[in-house]
């Protein structure tokens, strides 16, 4: 594929917000995962730098459990992008494109991961419980603070078990998980295979254009123009394959972009006309609309977490 290379290289600085379904194009690099010896499934520990490594996002078929001990870091799952502040409990589905949790987190980052084959856990009356919290998987489950909390333990304890008892303590951890009503679908929608395969072109112009514009006024008119497509047409095209309307993904992508100037210190007026924003308001609400909180306090628990550091 002759545009891969512009592709990839702008997925990754573009779509550390909203992404596309792009395994289909082979965009999204595929993880292999060997099973640790003599088990059928994977655990792996890191307490290391965040930049020891990339954090990719990527797609395995192994479901994954993640648990972050402490810290502030972002959660990007399928098509959804948010931060956490004290940690993170993730259940991602099998296929499921994500980041590791690594990355933007301040300090060293502790974490364990979990990945196994859904055929794990058999389909059967003693595991329904489970069953159904695998299905809701495949959309991402956060889980609450205080389920994390329940299950700390559990977590540090897998690590350094033999075989059999780390399988039994793995259904246990799952048996848990299914019984807990605090949880958050990070994604309404399931990862689906895109129409993108066929146009490539479109699709590098349109993001190249956000990503070059995203500070400017963007009139989704002018975005129609560039694809070639009425405005009708464009609006159906975007909201069909991304499954958000233009104006929501554009949005969503200048809140993301702002999330990274709010850590760096800037003030909150400046960071809204750098995003594209022309009435500070109007950036707050939006702000609070995707990430549940206001700029100025999200970047002030950024800077408490920093402190504490």
């Amino acid at each position: 594929m002759q545009n891969n290379g512009k592709i990839i290289q702008l997925f990754t600085n573009i779509l550390s917000n909203i992404c596309t379904v792009l395994i289909f194009l082979d965009l999204i690099p595929l993880e292999k995962i060997l099973p640790d010896p003599e088990s059928s499934f994977k655990v792996l520990y890191h307490h290391v730098m965040p930049d020891v490594f990339l954090w990719n996002y990527h797609y395995h078929p192994e479901i994954e459990l993640v648990f972050v001990f402490d810290g502030i870091g972002r959660r990007h799952v399928g098509n959804h992008v948010s931060y956490y502040e004290n940690g993170d409990l993730v259940l991602i589905g099998s296929n499921l494109p994500h980041s590791g949790f690594g990355y933007g987190a301040l300090g060293k980052h502790e974490e364990l991961v979990i990945q196994f084959k859904r055929e794990l856990v058999q389909e059967i009356a003693e595991f329904e419980a489970v069953t159904q919290l695998l299905r809701k998987a495949q959309y991402g489950v956060s889980f609450s603070d205080e389920v994390k909390k329940k299950l700390e333990s559990d977590f540090r304890e897998i690590k350094s078990l033999p075989p059999f008892e780390k399988y039994l303590c793995l259904l246990s951890i799952l048996k848990k998980l299914a019984l807990e009503a605090d949880y958050q679908i990070l994604n309404s929608t399931q990862y689906q295979k895109s129409d993108f395969a066929k146009d490539q072109n479109r699709i590098l112009k349109i993001f190249q254009y956000v990503e070059k514009n995203y500070s400017n006024d963007i009139a989704t008119q002018d975005v129609a123009d560039l694809s070639s497509l009425t405005l009708p047409a464009f609006c159906n095209y975007f909201k069909k394959n991304l499954g958000v309307s233009f104006t929501d993904f554009l949005n969503e992508y200048r809140i993301n972009q702002a999330c990274i100037h709010l850590t760096e210190g800037q003030s909150v007026s400046n960071v809204a006309f750098l995003c594209g924003f022309n009435s500070l308001s109007y950036f707050s609400r939006t702000f609070k609309y995707f990430k549940n909180i206001s700029p100025s306090e999200f970047q002030s628990k950024v800077f408490e977490k920093k402190e504490r550091k």
